[in-house]
Order: C-alpha cells, then structure tokens, then sequence
C-alpha cells in the first residue's frame, strides 16, 4: 500500500516562495504563495533577506496545510525546489554575514569577465557546466575573498538559500547536487567539489554543504516549530533540486528531444540529456536532476520583468484604468500589441535591460530598440517587447539544439503563457508548434514528483505525464513565420556589432548611477 496520501511542493523563487498542497495523483488542493522583496540600491546589487524568506517558508507550509484542511499524518512528504546561485556567508554559529547574493547581481562582474578570458575559466566550464558569470557563485565568492577580506575570513560556510533553510530545520550543512552544478565549484563528472574551482575561489571542501543526491531525505523537526507549520515532527522532508530541472520534470518535459520553455520573472529553454553535456562555445549550462537525467540548455535575465518595465513606462494610464475596470493592465497591453502587424513595422527590441546570460553571457549588455521610425507609435514598442523577449529565447534554442539536435516537441509555462498573443509569438518566432500543459505548477509539481520517486513509491520519473492534466497546442501562422524569420537575421546581426559598445554603456552607467 502506498503510504502518500497529500504532498506539499515548495518552490523558493526569487520574488516569492509557493508552497503546493497535491494529492498523490497531482491534483492541486490549495496553494499559498509569500512574496518577498529583492534589494536593489544600486543596478549592481540584487539581494534579499534570508530570514525573510525562511519566515516564507514555514508561513507558506503552514497556511495550504490549514487551508487543505488535512491531517499531519496524511501528509507524505514536503519537498523542494529552488533557485539557484545563491550565496549566503554564515558564520561558526549558522549566522548570516551578508545577505542572499542572488543570481541577478552582477557585483563580481570584473572577476568573471577575467576567469571567462582564460583557458582555466573555459576549461573549467567544461568540467562543472556553468558558464562564467556574475551570476555563479564561484564568482561571487572571487568578489568576496577580494573586496570584503573580513567577512571571507570570518566566514564559516558558504550557502544557498535552501542550504539555509535545511540549516535551519534540521542543523546540518547539505546541498543537493542540482543545486552544487549550478555553482560552477562541482565537476560534474566526478560528482565532486572541483579542486582546481576551489583552489580559484580560495576556499576549501570544509567551507561548503555537504553534497547529497536530490533524493536524500530527512526528518526530525523541533516540536515548536512542526506545530508552526502544522505538520508533524517526524515528517519527512525531500531536498529536491533546483527550480530549472524541477520545472522540466513539472511540464513532463524529461523525454529526449522534448524542450521546455519557460517564461517568469526570467526565461529559461532546457532539454534532458541522459549523461553531462557541455558546448565547445561555452553558451549553455549543464544541471543535474537525478542518476541518469541531466538538464541542458540556457537562462535568460529578461522575460517578464522586460514586460513589465514595458507596462510602467508605456501603460501608466491602462494602470489607471484597470483599477477602475478590475482589469489586468497586462491584458490591456496585449491587447493594444495585438492590433499591431507581426514584425512591428519592422521594430525590432534587444530585451538585454538586466545584462544577459544565455547565449551573450555578457553582464554588461543593455536592451534597445533598432529601426525606431516617425510611424512607430507607444503600440508598436509594446509588441517590439513581446517579441523581442522570444528573439532571445530563439536564439538560446539555436545554441541547445547544436548539442542537442532539433527538438521534437516544445512545452511551454510561465506566466506569459496567460497571454494568447505571446503564446502565438513563441509558436510563429519558433516555427514550430508550442504545448502549454493545463498546470501552472510546474517546479512545484516536479519536486512532489521527485519526492515520491525519493521515496521509492514511483520506479520512473514519467509518472509526471500522468499529473499535469489537459494541454493545449498552438500552431504557427506560416505568413507571421516569414516575417519573424527575416527580422531574426536582423536581430542576431544587430546584437552581434553592439557586444563591442555593451562594456563602454554599462561602465558610463555604473559610473554616473552607482
């Protein structure tokens, strides 16, 4: 008999943390999400409060138990999902010295500029997976050990914000290998802390988590804080892996040749991989999910948080209206961008308004917008938006499918998918057609998944496809595909004579903003 009965699904973003209550077949009960501010004085710095967050995340366990109205011991399990690229300096006594470092701050942008220079940083990447960036925590803890010497030194170990959290339960330092591929100090061939990444970041093996598999367990909670949550002390707890991999695993995107697509705050196109791959180039990064599953592709900084840069400074007076209305401005916007031709009268928009990682991999880049002419008005700029986000998701796909050969079915999720416009454009820039599954849950729903595989109640991941009910399909417009693929052409060019003159904007700007 199986013993799960209900599962909880934590996924720690970077603006909020979901807690999911499922049933064993993957029905929703009832969600609770917490949000949580990123720090950001200056365009450099993007941190958060750890305390904050892991106030989320007991708030979040306790509130869909209360709101699922189960009992404690129908609960199975609770497992995890995560960003990834944190870092957190603890001292001796598991107190942070800093803040979370997330993955958007580009504070050591100077040390990975250097490491990616050399043939050790490229030679590194190949043994690790994650390419050289400000976002990797190796660089991170580079910037640290150079400019702020006293709390290298009184730091006790490095974390990431679920390292943190597991601290915090249960007292012990552990770090899933999904999490440790992501910090580019892990071979991922050995399944090992790097040597050489170490001896480079200037720490050793005693300063980071112990490595687990994404399937270790644990349990024993103190009683004050189980009845906190509501849930029992002995529940077992799934480490779980990173929000990447989990949200693959989520949209049952773990067959070879199956791509997923995803567009949050950020975007992200991933594909599976039954050993570790890496590219000559350096573009994509490679993840672990479990054994035999590893997940290749590349991340972007700028999905949805371009959109709605987009709605404050085009959409201040749609803003207005829809708080009269009780409509979402976002729909106004698209609805405005849909009037628009495909193309936007040949208005193209670089989306690079956070630096960018996949395939530039340049901090320094900035967005703009080419061919802007007297004809183009507020509409066409919004559309400009929309389509210049899937450009760069594009051109991600082209990087992976070089590894990884042309994909044989897209699944997409992410909050864009709420919008029939920019659905559409992702199936006309792609040129292929785009499955959006019926769950919106998809990290979540992969770590519940992941935890009853950990559990030995599933003998195969492909449980997934059973879980994430109906799906809908969009088929490309073939006239919208000859447009988009002559402006892409322009597009790639574009970005490509600009890489030059990216350092030179982003150094006026940190000089005059910072």
């Amino acid at each position: 008999m199986l013993k799960t009965k209900y599962m909880i699904g934590i996924d720690m973003g970077t603006t909020s943390t979901k807690a999911v209550l499922f049933s064993r077949a993957g029905e929703v009960i009832t969600s609770f999400t917490k949000g949580y501010p990123l720090h950001s004085p200056t365009p450099s710095v993007a941190e958060q409060d750890p305390e904050e967050i892991y106030q989320a995340v007991v708030l979040a366990i306790g509130e869909v138990m209360k709101a699922g109205g189960i009992k404690k011991e129908e609960l199975g399990f609770i497992s995890f999902s995560s960003a990834m690229h944190s870092v957190i300096a603890v001292d001796s006594n598991g107190l942070p010295l800093t803040n979370i470092i997330t993955w958007a701050d580009n504070r050591s942008v100077k040390y990975a500029e250097q490491l990616r220079a050399t043939e050790q940083g490229h030679a590194l990447y190949r043994r690790t997976g994650t390419p050289i960036h400000p976002m990797s925590p190796i660089t991170k803890l580079m910037w640290l050990r150079h400019e702020h010497q006293e709390i290298f030194a009184k730091t006790s170990k490095y974390l990431g914000i679920k390292e943190y959290i597991f601290y915090k339960f249960f007292n012990e330092y552990v770090m899933d290998y999904s999490l440790a591929s992501a910090t580019g100090m892990f071979n991922i061939n050995d399944l090992t802390w790097d040597a050489e990444a170490l001896s480079i970041a200037g720490i050793d093996e005693e300063k980071l988590p112990k490595l687990v598999p994404t399937t270790y367990t644990t349990s024993g909670l103190h009683k004050d804080l189980a009845e906190q949550m509501n849930i029992a002390e002995d529940t077992v707890f799934v480490i779980g892996a990173s929000d990447g991999v989990l949200a693959n695993l989520g949209q049952n995107a773990i067959e070879p040749g199956v791509l997923a697509v995803s567009i949050g705050t950020s975007g992200a196109i991933r594909t599976v991989s039954d050993r570790p791959l890496t590219d000559p180039k350096g573009r994509t990064f490679c993840y672990a999910l479990v054994d035999n599953l590893w997940v290749i592709g590349g991340p972007v900084n700028n999905g949805g948080i371009t959109f709605r840069w987009a709605r404050d400074q085009f959409g201040r007076a749609e803003i207005e209206a829809a708080k009269e209305t009780g409509q979402d401005p976002y729909e106004i916007l698209t609805d405005m961008a849909a009037k628009i031709a495909p193309g936007a009268d040949g208005l193209i928009f670089h989306p690079y308004m956070a630096g960018e990682r996949a395939p530039l991999w340049n901090a320094n880049a900035r967005g703009s917008f080419f061919g802007l002419a007297l004809h183009h008005t507020r509409d066409h700029m919004v559309r400009a938006v929309l389509e210049g986000v899937m450009y760069n998701l594009y051109s991600v796909l082209l990087a992976v499918q070089e590894l990884a050969g042309l994909p044989k079915k897209i699944h997409a999720s992410g909050g864009f998918v709420r919008s029939k416009l920019w659905r559409q454009i992702m199936a006309d820039v792609f040129n292929q057609n785009v499955t959006i599954p019926e769950s919106f849950e998809s990290p979540s729903l992969g770590a519940a998944v992941l935890g009853l595989y950990a559990l030995g109640e599933i003998d195969s991941l492909n449980v997934v496809s059973e879980m994430i009910g109906e799906t809908n399909e969009l088929v490309p417009i073939a006239q919208n595909v000859e447009v988009y693929e002559e402006l892409m052409s322009i597009y790639l060019s574009v970005s490509r004579q600009l890489e030059s003159d990216y350092g030179r904007i982003a150094d006026f700007q940190r000089r005059h903003l910072e």
